[in-house]
């Protein structure tokens, strides 16, 4: 693939032309609905086996072999052996496609969010992925487990992918995360292992292969009992069957005495000894009640994954990416009108029917623009596009992460799904 960004003028066939490829195969990739009208600053995937690199002053064969992370001599090779010499300004050279790596990717569902269609969506984007966590069986302060409905048919629908699906436990009640819930089951051994004698009893009934913690807003007060509860989840798990996974997802940190309720229960290093792997929450800095900024800004998530690879090994690090983005009305309020999430295919279609530029953010990598409604109220949208999930992408790579993995699956994003499948090989464990 090859990501082209919209300049103004251009149409659709122009554009193919360019590249030398059907129209009928971009507007495939990229699920494009309405192709006639494009806008400024959207991203199209363009499905080549490599990637046209027009030179620039300054450019080399070193540079462009860091640039595309390919060899020198597969450049040269691509290109009739071209000498370093022969470089000139404007010259177009083909770059061919870097060796892919094997990475596991993983992504949650809410039934609560996706209802009937699910199943369905798992089957769509099952090709793509390690595992499916499902979005979650409520925690009880007596250690009872709140059932969840409508889980047998994504289980179904996991294994006819290979997709391993994953039992998200959480202390979420009454539309939000409790302290008091987890302080309750973490500093009570009886309710600890009632608890997990339920939780293995589900898995063993519906055919999970793992169990993945999702404990948040525990204070710092919870910080050691939560380590030492999931010691014993490990241990019962492992008991019971050695193939049985153990994850946790913790809160994005950048210092390990970080403050806030969020982040001071959770051990980044004490945690990364215990567990299989870690789903890092890198999204929400942008969020529906803050003022509008990116969803997961790429210099925010490089921070937080530093710190994480100072005290996790790397291959049990999953990055977190969001398959969301927010319409803000303006001017924000704090505690007013909170934002709409979005879809990026929704984003797209409100830049162009309010006629509006997508502009690019290149410190947080991401895509943005404004518009004013039909009311008068001026919005602020940001999203993501190609450019912005392959920046996401390219930092998995060059930090060496076991993989990544999204929040959450429900919006169509056929950008993200094309680019993993041109950068990466999906490790499957069933």
């Amino acid at each position: 693939m090859q990501i082209h960004v919209v300049s103004p003028g251009e149409s659709l066939f122009a554009i193919a032309r360019s590249y030398n490829v059907p129209v009928n195969d971009i507007i495939e990739v990229n699920q494009l609905e309405d192709f006639d009208n494009l806008v400024v600053g959207q991203t199209l995937l363009i499905p080549t086996e490599g990637t046209i690199h027009v030179i620039r002053p300054g450019d080399s064969l070193y540079s462009l072999s860091k640039k595309y992370n390919v060899p020198v001599y597969l450049i040269q090779r691509a290109n009739g052996f071209i000498s370093p010499m022969d470089l000139q300004v404007g010259m177009r050279l083909f770059i061919p496609s870097e060796p892919k790596r094997i990475v596991e990717v993983a992504a949650y569902i809410d039934p609560a969010i996706t209802g009937d269609d699910s199943a369905s969506i798992v089957e769509d984007v099952g090709d793509n992925l390690t595992y499916v966590n499902i979005f979650s069986y409520h925690v009880n302060e007596d250690g009872t487990i709140v059932p969840l409905e409508g889980d047998e048919p994504i289980i179904s629908a996991a294994y006819s992918k290979r997709v391993a699906p994953l039992m998200v436990l959480t202390n979420f009640t009454e539309g939000q995360f409790s302290v008091d819930v987890a302080t309750k089951i973490l500093n009570d051994e009886a309710l600890q292992d009632k608890l997990l004698d339920e939780a293995i009893a589900i898995m063993k009934e519906k055919g999970y292969l793992g169990l993945d913690f999702d404990f948040e807003y525990l204070g710092a007060e919870n910080r050691q009992p939560y380590i030492d509860f999931l010691k014993k989840a490990k241990n019962r798990l492992k008991e019971e069957d050695e193939r049985y996974i153990l994850t946790v997802a913790l809160a994005p940190k950048i210092k390990d005495d970080q403050v806030g309720v969020l982040y001071e229960g959770h051990d980044y290093k004490e945690i990364g000894e215990i567990v299989d792997f870690i789903f890092f929450m890198t999204y929400e800095w942008g969020w529906s009640g803050g003022p509008p900024r990116a969803v997961s800004p790429l210099n925010e998530v490089r921070k937080v994954m530093n710190y994480a690879i100072e005290n996790v090994p790397r291959d049990k690090i999953m990055m977190g990416m969001p398959l969301y983005g927010y319409d803000w009305t303006l001017p924000f309020v704090k505690g007013g009108k909170f934002a709409k999430s979005i879809g990026f295919k929704d984003a797209v279609a409100i830049a162009d029917k309010y006629n509006q530029e997508i502009r690019y953010d290149k410190e947080a990598q991401a895509p943005y623009f404004r518009y004013t409604d039909e009311e008068g109220k001026e919005h602020e949208v940001w999203f993501d596009d190609a450019r912005s999930i392959q920046a996401k992408l390219n930092l998995v790579k060059e930090l060496g992460l076991r993989g990544f993995f999204y929040w959450v699956l429900a919006n169509e994003s056929p950008q993200n799904w094309g680019l993993v499948e041109d950068n990466f090989v999906v490790n499957k464990i069933i």
